[in-house]
């Protein structure tokens, strides 16, 4: 598990990087919704990916650590996924509206000829 997890988590930062260096403005957007969620798998998985533990203390285990899964980095990617959702739609917005006023989709504003 913990090696499908990190290449996921390699593809898609990967992916964004290489969207993030496009010269269109979707792409860009694209790339930096990839590398949000590459790093929100990375605090995921950072939290001990424990299947069927419960995030709470259960008085009958006792207080050892490893029979619990860590309900911080759950609390903090689900605020992050939130986050990123609005995040997504506003840059979404202002591409709209900056294609609407300069009629091209380029990053620098300028179509490249070839």
């Amino acid at each position: 598990m913990e090696a499908v997890l990190s290449i996921a988590i390699g593809v898609l930062a990967g992916s964004g990087i290489w969207l993030l260096l496009r010269p269109r403005t979707f792409q860009v957007i694209m790339g930096l919704t990839l590398i949000s969620y590459a790093v929100n798998l990375f605090i995921f998985a950072m939290g001990r990916v424990t299947l069927g533990a419960p995030p709470v203390i259960n008085p009958e285990w006792g207080a050892d650590a490893a029979h619990y899964a860590d309900p911080l980095p759950q609390v903090l990617v689900l605020t992050a996924i939130v986050i990123a959702f609005a995040t997504t739609a506003l840059f979404l917005v202002v591409m709209l509206a900056s294609r609407g006023l300069s009629d091209t989709d380029h990053v620098d504003g300028r179509e490249t000829r070839s």
